[in-house]
């Protein structure tokens, strides 16, 4: 027990460092970029009012926003507030908060890359693990190799755009942008619902078909090599049947790098995923950190940035407390890091 509390320990050592650097980071980089957060605001007052922009208003501003402070104030304010739970107001948008932005594009975010993730990783596992099982005998199963060495090999990004134009665009079978149709009445009704899934189709089938590659690959490797191993050796001398030594030893124990390998990779499917949001303009997370670079709306970078980072971190965090459960050895003081 005491090697799985150290474990445990170190793991959330490990999320408290990866916070605070992303913090520090996130606060950084927006103002290293070139140009006036507040200029895109200047443009608009000034067409409205159909004439330049006063030195009050932009004071006013510039210290509504806390830009008149130096680099180390703004970054001691923007902590105070962060463990407030305030993360301000958006600049482009204002005086929307960035926590009401970021409330409208999560769900979004959420529910497509739970899905994809999901099926991916465990489709890939499920048939990966039943090629690399089979010795080469089956025919249909072994064609699927090449097909997933294509997938892994190919970016998100480029998938994506292959998809828009042969499915939305050459054939019209889905939608070519957005998560609903502009106009539709956003309610709990049957239509509604199917409107949503027919808009997010092409974004999820990018990312499960380029995640499946890789899972597959990764789980086929694993299972032939649990297949040279002794115990499996042992357990086919035993003359247990070819069923139970698959699923109660080969394909459980290729199971833990394979977990493993969600954990790492997790951050790598957050960022193909919003790369797919930006190419469908699907309205998540991914879509947001666009606009807002582009608008060098630097609360709305900061607070959409830190959220991805957090919420893969934790991800990270609860998979590592998961994994002792699959893997006995971490409880009882063998492999406890």
């Amino acid at each position: 027990m005491g090697a799985f509390w150290k474990y445990l320990g170190n793991r959330i050592l490990i999320f408290i460092i990866t916070v605070f650097l992303a913090v520090t980071v996130v606060f950084l980089v927006p103002r290293w970029l070139p140009g006036d957060p507040l200029q895109s605001v200047y443009s608009k007052m000034a067409g409205v009012g159909g004439g330049a922009v006063s030195d009050e208003l932009i004071a006013e501003y510039r210290r509504r926003f806390g830009l008149d402070k130096s680099t180390f104030d703004q970054y001691i304010s923007f902590w105070r507030e962060l463990l407030r739970g305030n993360l301000g107001y958006s600049i482009a948008s204002f005086p929307t908060r960035v926590s009401t932005i970021l409330r409208q594009a999560v769900p979004w975010t959420i529910g497509l890359l739970t899905f994809t993730t999901l099926v991916s990783w465990l489709l890939g596992s499920l048939l990966g693990a039943m090629v690399g099982w089979s010795d080469g005998k089956s025919k249909k199963l072994n064609a699927l190799v090449p097909i997933a060495l294509v997938l892994y090999t190919t970016p998100y990004y480029i998938l994506a755009i292959l998809l828009v134009f042969l499915l939305a665009y050459r054939w019209a079978i889905f939608p070519l942008s957005g998560a609903y149709t502009l106009g539709a009445d956003k309610e709990w009704s049957w239509s509604f619902a199917m409107d949503v899934l027919e808009h997010a189709a092409l974004p999820a089938l990018s990312i499960i078909l380029v995640s499946l590659g890789w899972w597959f690959l990764s789980m086929r490797s694993l299972i032939i090599s649990e297949k040279g191993q002794d115990y499996i050796l042992w357990a086919e001398a035993r003359g247990l049947p070819k069923r139970r030594i698959f699923w109660s030893y080969a394909f459980r124990n290729a199971l833990l790098p394979q977990t493993t390998g969600l954990a790492l990779s997790f951050g790598h499917i957050v960022g193909g995923a919003l790369i797919t949001e930006v190419i469908f303009a699907y309205p998540g997370l991914g879509y947001v950190i666009y606009n807002s670079i582009q608008q060098l709306d630097f609360p709305v970078i900061q607070g959409t940035v830190l959220l991805l980072i957090v919420s893969v971190s934790v991800a990270n965090l609860l998979i590592d407390m998961l994994y002792p459960i699959i893997d006995p050895r971490i409880r009882i003081g063998d492999g406890g890091n």
